[in-house]
């Protein structure tokens, strides 16, 4: 795994692709388009493939587990499934920095409650201030709390924690450590406000890199985690005796006594480096710190473990090695609250040949190793690995002694033992989250098996992607970090990665059209190829010779008949070639750095866009000619492709808030392209099988139209268009890629920045649905009566039955019953129809069974949802264009 995390599209959503969309709080959604059918929305399964930097169990209800990501939002366990859920899909486009998420805090006086610090940078790359959100429901809606500073997410020092803490006594009470030299925070009204501590004395000093200009690696990296003492305080009194860590070597942990009234240095503590976690054990009082020399995750080059007696002041360095034998910091800190004298932490920097897990019974006074040396290089391990379930993690990798493949892990800054399972024990890496469910073995003198227990946490960034018209490939992606995955089924994780040559991050991919097992992809690498080919479909590659000069990626197209490429790499101007690149020449007439694609019907035609101006090559790449073809987007952030099957017929999204933004359509090969009046904004666009009847492609965009941001379909060549997601399916922000599948009408395969690839398939049978210009909604006519029950309703949700009468004089053959909701209600489950929400506004609508509803029948169907203040019923319902009575 890459050392520097990506940071996809940073330099994109700088240049102002960000405007329109929705919040990620259920409370300020605006209203919308409704989705004409319903999409069921999934992952195509890859499991895992980022950093988890938190793991949070609640202290008071067992099963109940809480795990936060750097770019990926958070998600929550499911005992049951042994998966994970996610929990800020709803996080929009304007706010797709709060899909970073920089602490958890599960509330254990009331365990439905659940907290999260949202905000991926706390530089100008993050358009957004931070928030605090606040949920009843486990995660399953949320509230929001704007900060009036950045949160990150994704900066440096995001291992650390947790920054957010709920009081185990008085959980109205919440402190947040918070970076950029803002102090501590607190809330006394379970997370609705927050307000400045005044009076504590230190906002941290740390940072990175002090010559950074960027502002990622010199920020100050702050308050970074909070501890209460829950032995000083009683349930519904404010717990008394309160630990802050401080990112200061000098000055790493203070304390108060008194609730927070008053705050002191710790006398006596250790200096020299930065306390990445502070956890209590409040059975034998004893405070453990993981010390590092560096903030991490990434760095740490020399660290300690120290004890602290809370009853009598007393430091002790209980390091599990010797400090001349460290090249790496601490981190994963836990103690076993079943034993509280076991306790474990981890050498999250150690790189090579491994990362380290140590254990001590005895409170720190001896400590064992998860593996050691028996006579260097060999090893002998308390743990065996099963990756069966996601055997990527290998990296195909058949490393010598002492490095081993799998590895345990690096980047190991969270490590949670089960509060009520001594046996299970979970721990995050940079590119998966492993756990045990017998983890005592290793007191035993026996082997604990490490499994990757990942499922449905999903959080890999995406650059690109292609979904061939045949072959055993369904979808290829361009990944960030980890490089890209051949899905021949996207309901299984694939077997591996691409096969050498490896990129760390894959730009860019493209495969002939005429001719789909050929393939080409380029990305980034520390050393060798920049560029591979496949002639199998993408199961085997092998690399091509870069050209003089190239330092990344870039983008790359195929010709329609795989018969030559064209590239435009970083460090390069862009190149053509044929056959597999044995002999790179420089195209003429086209910048360095345009985007280039081919067309899908003539293999000599490839096409370019740089800086507003459109290019176009008729023999091969050779030359390229500008296009006269004015009012197009004048900066790069810019996504087009051809469409199969047709020559010249071209399509081109992108552009920024202050400039030319939207689609435009080309049908003579770019000479010329009009813009679709009907598209507010688009960022990507990609084409998928045609709807039934339908002569044209079905187009897929993401897009703000009408005044909503979305994912968008098409199925009349963009004269009308239905969203297709929901206010609960955003996935912030998702201008990278998008296609259809040219094999399965309805499934839309769509990037996102840090949720991974999410696909959705449609319960439209294939005639487009409405507003796709290939069928319309069923509208039946005559009277209606309905009656809306709230049959049951508790703290933050409710279920509720509704029953549509047809109180006219002919059947209706199928309906849609539509209302809103006054005060921020959403719709969690509905059963006996399908349904959309977008904001306030409901349209559910009759499944294959019950569309049928004769005069003076009626149908029936019910759903749970939530609500937050006031509960009030709809009062007013339509069928179609007719109001009905509401009984």
């Amino acid at each position: 795994m890459r050392r520097t995390r990506t940071l996809l599209a940073v330099l994109a959503l700088a240049a102002g692709l960000l405007a329109g969309g929705s919040s990620a709080v259920a409370d300020d959604t605006p209203s919308g388009t409704l989705a004409a059918d319903t999409y069921t929305w999934h992952n195509a399964r890859i499991d895992g493939g980022g950093f988890v930097p938190g793991i949070v169990f609640n202290r008071s209800e067992k099963n109940l587990a809480y795990a936060r990501t750097d770019i990926g939002g958070a998600y929550r366990w499911q005992e049951a499934t042994k998966t994970w859920t996610p929990l800020l899909d709803s996080v929009g486009w304007d706010e797709w920095g709060h899909t970073g998420v920089v602490s958890l805090a599960s509330d254990s006086v009331n365990p439905d409650k659940v907290y999260a610090a949202v905000g991926t940078y706390t530089n100008s790359w993050d358009p957004t201030n931070g928030a605090v959100l606040r949920s009843a429901d486990r995660g399953g809606s949320w509230e929001k709390a704007d900060l009036p500073f950045k949160l990150g997410g994704n900066m440096p020092g995001r291992g650390m924690g947790e920054r957010l803490a709920v009081d185990p006594h008085k959980d109205s009470v919440l402190y947040l450590g918070a970076p950029s030299g803002k102090g501590l925070w607190w809330s006394t009204d379970s997370g609705v406000t927050w307000s400045q501590v005044a009076n504590f004395p230190n906002v941290g000093n740390y940072v990175q890199d002090p010559t950074d200009t960027s502002g990622y690696a010199g920020d100050n990296q702050g308050i970074v985690w909070v501890t209460f003492d829950e032995s000083t305080g009683t349930a519904g009194s404010a717990t008394r005796t309160i630990y802050v860590g401080v990112a200061d070597q000098a000055n790493a942990v203070y304390r108060s006594t008194d609730a927070g009234a008053t705050w002191s240095r710790v006398t006596g503590q250790p200096t020299g480096y930065l306390a990445h976690k502070g956890v209590l054990d409040a059975v034998n009082g004893y405070l453990y710190i993981a010390y590092s020399d560096k903030g991490g995750p990434y760095d740490g080059g020399k660290g300690q473990v120290w004890r602290y007696a809370t009853a009598t002041g007393t430091w002790t360095n209980i390091s599990p090695v010797a400090d001349a034998d460290t090249y790496y910091g601490f981190s994963g800190l836990t103690v076993d609250r079943q034993h509280p004298g076991t306790v474990m932490a981890t050498a999250y920097s150690s790189w090579w040949p491994d990362t380290q897990i140590f254990r001590s019974t005895d409170s720190g006074g001896t400590w064992t190793k998860a593996w050691d040396y028996t006579s260097y290089p060999n090893r002998a391990n308390r743990y065996t690995m099963d990756v069966s379930s996601s055997p990527w993690l290998t990296f195909g990798a058949n490393p010598s002694p002492p490095e081993q493949a799998p590895k345990l892990g690096w980047m190991t800054e969270s490590l949670e033992i089960d509060p009520f399972d001594s046996n299970r024990m979970m721990y995050g890496t940079g590119a998966t989250l492993y756990g045990t469910e017998n983890l005592t073995n290793w007191d035993s003198g026996g082997q604990f098996t490490v499994k990757p227990m990942v499922q449905g946490l999903e959080e890999t960034a995406v650059n690109d992607l292609a979904a061939p018209p045949s072959g055993g490939a369904q979808l290829l992606s361009a990944l960030g970090d980890i490089g890209g995955f051949r899905h021949t089924d996207p309901t299984k994780v694939p077997s591996m990665m691409f096969t050498p040559p490896s990129f760390t991050t894959t730009t860019s991919l493209d495969f002939a059209e005429a001719n789909p097992n050929t393939v080409v992809r380029v990305g980034n690498v520390d050393s060798g190829a920049h560029i591979a080919f496949s002639t199998d479909n993408g199961a085997n590659w092998f690399a091509g010779p870069d050209p003089s000069g190239v330092s990344g990626g870039g983008t790359v197209a195929a010709a329609a008949d795989g018969s030559r490429f064209v590239w435009s790499p970083a460090g390069a101007g862009v190149q053509y070639a044929t056959g597999f690149g044995s002999s790179w020449a420089a195209a003429g007439g086209i910048p360095a750095g345009a985007i280039v694609e081919s067309d899908r019907v003539d293999a000599k035609t490839f096409y370019g866009f740089k800086s507003g101006h459109f290019y176009v090559s008729s023999d091969g790449g050779a030359t390229f000619t500008t296009s006269a073809a004015a009012g197009l987007p004048s900066g790069d952030s810019v996504r087009f492709k051809a469409l199969p099957g047709t020559k010249g017929d071209v399509w081109l999204a992108g552009g920024a808030s202050d400039g030319a933004y939207g689609l435009w359509h080309s049908t003579d090969g770019g000479a010329t392209f009009a813009k679709l009046a009907n598209v507010d904004q688009a960022d990507t666009i990609g084409f998928g099988k045609a709807a039934t009847g339908a002569s044209y492609q079905t187009l897929y965009a993401s897009a703000k139209i009408g005044g909503v941001r979305g994912i968008f379909r098409s199925t009349d060549k963009g004269v009308t268009w239905t969203r297709i997601n929901d206010d609960a399916h955003q996935w912030g922000w998702t201008g990278a890629a998008i296609t259809g599948d040219p094999r399965v009408y309805g499934r839309v395969y769509v990037s996102t920045n840090g949720r991974g690839v999410v696909y959705g398939d449609s319960s439209d049978a294939g005639d487009g649905g409405s507003g796709g210009g290939g069928g319309t909604d069923p509208t039946p006519t005559g009277a209606c009566t309905v009656t809306y029950t709230i049959t049951n309703q508790w703290t933050g949700g409710f279920q509720a039955d509704v029953q549509l009468t047809n109180t006219g004089s002919t059947a209706w053959n199928g309906w849609a019953l539509g209302w809103s909701f006054a005060d921020g209600q959403q719709i969690g489950q509905l059963w006996n129809a399908d349904y959309s929400q977008s904001g306030a506004a409901v349209t559910a609508k009759n499944v294959s069974w019950n569309g049928t509803v004769a005069a003076g029948s009626s149908v029936g169907f019910g759903f749970t949802g939530s609500w937050s203040g006031v509960n009030t019923k709809p009062s007013a319902f339509k069928v179609g264009d007719q109001s009905c009575t509401v009984a």
